[in-house]
């Protein structure tokens, strides 16, 4: 069922280069690693998904979890436009798309989650601590943020990772975070952190920071 969930949502795009990005994007974080990062998911109630891209993820959990409210906010108007495409086709009517860059957020309402995946490694590093600060503000204690990201070891991954991102974004700076970095910087933003390493067959160094707002 949740296989055909992501056909659907690959088959709603008529762009043929953004299908293959699609398939692209659901080979790295496959089923088994939604479901992994979706467990902690609320399943009801606003969740903000902060870097949405084409709103492949934004769609597949809105589509799982009808009780969510998604909001998926994204820097690229072209890929704004795409998503709500996407979402009508779907029908799905649990998931809003709204244009803006994630260095520019405030935390304007009150979520019961947000997640960023694979977004930490894009925006600039100066800019993080603030991002995560505003992530924090429109949390509840208690309520999770989720990251997924990649590890700056070992080496090896490091690079297949960084030789993917310049094949799928050629023009989109890079900066890998260490956990005890990433760690550091969820904490000292307000947040309890736990990883939850997630074990690949492809040599990718996926980690999930579940993050809980502390009071």
């Amino acid at each position: 069922m949740r296989n055909d969930t992501i056909r659907s949502i690959v088959r709603a795009y008529d762009d043929p280069v953004v299908r293959a990005y699609c398939w692209a994007r659901f080979l790295v974080l496959r089923q088994r690693f939604l479901e992994e990062i979706g467990q902690y998911l609320p399943p009801s109630g606003p969740v903000l998904d902060i870097g949405c891209g084409f709103g492949l993820f934004s769609l597949y959990y809105a589509a799982t979890g009808p009780g969510r409210v998604v909001r998926g906010l994204d820097l690229s108007a072209r890929r704004i436009a795409m998503a709500r495409r996407a979402a009508r086709r779907l029908g799905l009517e649990n998931v809003a798309y709204e244009l803006g860059d994630a260095r520019d957020f405030k935390g304007d309402s009150e979520v019961a989650a947000a997640y960023m995946l694979d977004i930490v490694h894009h925006v600039p590093p100066e800019s993080v601590p603030a991002l995560l600060a505003q992530l924090r503000r429109c949390l509840a204690p208690g309520r999770l943020l989720l990251v997924k990201d990649v590890d700056t070891r070992p080496a090896p991954k490091r690079w297949f990772t960084w030789a993917l991102d310049r094949l799928m974004a050629p023009r989109t700076p890079v900066h890998y975070w260490s956990t005890e970095e990433l760690t550091g910087a969820l904490e000292r933003a307000g947040f309890g952190v736990r990883r939850h390493l997630m074990v690949d067959l492809l040599p990718y160094p996926h980690v999930l920071y579940i993050c809980e707002a502390r009071r």
